[in-house]
């Protein structure tokens, strides 16, 4: 007689440990949760904290989602600022191997309106809902530990690009921030390698703003400097 034991008897961790790579999270996904937080949660306003209680084991990539996708919406000059610090804090840890996070207080009572957070989800969770459909648990290997952390070392990197002010230098890193995020809610190794071919495009197109950025800023001091003659 088989020894193995059977789905009711097995290791209820093991669908959403993270070096294991077999199954996304069960229960509701993350577009649906999202919007039940909206629906019911019991104060006008809502912090980062409520959230991340509410996301629980999914929390890492909820939240790094969370933080990244306004990005790709109108915002308000000044918005990837306040949206890069934590970003910087949730890559960092994925990083070096943590298997929850942690934000600091300063960022973790942040709060806004329950009204503007149900504006942003309306918006999004339709978007994700349809992803989700078309992810599912695939080229596992991608969805172990290593390649968390090596999606970490690289959300961090995207992350400092999103925080500086760099112009254009928010949507792209977002995008992939996002779909970085949606890989490691959904154990998606084939959205792995999109979100690491977004991010790898990300890079090189920043990179060409700054060094544009740069070389008109050398002209143009060379020029009020006089140290490039017209001619005649």
């Amino acid at each position: 007689m088989s020894t193995d034991p059977s789905p009711d008897t097995a290791d209820p961790d093991s669908a959403t440990r993270p070096e294991t790579g077999h199954s996304r999270p069960h229960g509701p996904k993350l577009s649906e949760l999202l919007t039940q937080i909206a629906a019911d949660h019991p104060t006008e306003r809502i912090s980062i904290a409520d959230i991340a209680a509410r996301l629980d084991d999914r929390a890492f990539g909820a939240l790094m989602f969370i933080f990244s996708v306004p990005n790709l919406l109108p915002t308000p000059p000044g918005t990837s600022l306040i949206l890069g610090a934590p970003l910087v804090f949730l890559a960092l840890q994925l990083a070096i191997g943590r298997s929850t996070p942690w934000l600091p207080r300063l960022i973790s009572q942040r709060s806004l309106l329950l009204t503007d957070f149900a504006r942003i989800v309306v918006r999004v969770a339709p978007v994700m809902a349809r992803a989700e459909r078309l992810m599912r648990p695939r080229l596992i290997l991608l969805a172990t530990r290593p390649f968390d952390q090596l999606m970490g070392v690289t959300c961090l990197l995207l992350s400092v690009i999103l925080f500086l002010p760099i112009p254009l230098g928010n949507m792209p890193p977002a995008l992939a921030i996002c779909l970085f995020s949606l890989a490691l809610l959904e154990r998606d190794g084939l959205v792995y390698l999109g979100a690491m071919l977004a991010a790898v495009l990300s890079v090189a197109l920043i990179s060409g703003v700054v060094y544009g950025m740069i070389v008109s800023l050398i002209f143009l001091l060379s020029d009020v400097l006089g140290l490039v003659k017209p001619h005649p």
